[in-house]
């Protein structure tokens, strides 16, 4: 599993910030019902992002993460990946995600993040830039849908494997670099022992050889699931990466149109 049971993002809560959050079910483009977690921004800055969680599905980490991104001006939605197995809503620290995890699809995972992103484009107010961001198992979905035809301003993913066979058939970010309609921002730990640098290096090669914007941020010492606030000791690398995402999603965040 990517991170303990309890992990939480290291990203302090804004003290006052207003939102509005809920639970939610989406219904994807093959009938599939999955559940989400919404949360709206009060004060929005035009921009969306669609959360992948690692291999638990729809965690508490990420439904955390996703009222962060509220309070940063960035309406979120995490997304669930088992609608299709598992017969339990739970996705606490007892679901044995491991099964579940071995029959998802590319197929039903892309049409589960087509969901999350008509669910946020739908609002009453506009998003002008949508993005998706993921985590190990998510992070290498995030990167590859760069591919779906989403219209994505940014895709960012943490400690993705970018090249090899994963858990199921999402292909090797790699092997479709050449594919990405995306700019990308890529945060991996240093001393990753899933994710060697050489992994890193070539995914970044192949970026670059297919014309794709991109930054890659390797964290020296840091190792594979680093953002979490139980690290005190990658606590700077957290930081980091934290404002690197922020930073990448205003970069990439059309500007309002002239009135």
């Amino acid at each position: 599993m990517c991170f303990t049971t309890e992990a939480r993002p290291p990203i302090p809560a804004i003290v006052g910030g207003a939102l509005d959050s809920r639970e939610l079910t989406l219904t994807a483009g093959d009938g599939n019902r999955l559940m989400a977690f919404e949360a709206r921004a009060a004060e929005p800055g035009g921009a969306g992002i669609v959360v992948l969680p690692d291999v638990r599905g729809l965690h508490a980490y990420y439904r955390e993460l996703a009222l962060r991104f509220a309070e940063a001006g960035v309406d979120a939605v995490a997304i669930d990946y088992f609608g299709r197995t598992a017969d339990t809503a739970d996705r606490g620290t007892d679901f044995e995600y491991a099964p579940h995890v071995s029959r998802t699809t590319f197929a039903g995972l892309s049409a589960d993040v087509a969901a999350g992103a008509e669910h946020l484009r739908s609002s009453d107010r506009p998003i002008r830039s949508l993005f998706t961001i993921g985590f190990c198992f998510g992070g290498r979905l995030a990167f590859v849908t760069a591919t779906l035809g989403l219209d994505l301003a940014g895709v960012i993913g943490f400690y993705g494997l970018p090249l090899g066979p994963g858990r199921n058939d999402v292909p090797a970010p790699v092997d479709v670099a050449d594919r990405f309609e995306s700019p990308v921002l890529g945060l991996f730990g240093g001393d990753d022992g899933a994710i060697p640098p050489s992994s890193v290096a070539t995914f970044e090669t192949a970026l670059g050889r297919a014309g794709v914007e991109h930054r890659i941020i390797s964290y020296p010492g840091a190792p594979h699931s680093f953002f979490d606030r139980t690290y005190e000791e990658h606590a700077a690398a957290s930081a980091d990466a934290w404002q690197q995402v922020l930073g990448f999603i205003a970069a990439n965040t059309a500007a309002t149109a002239p009135g």
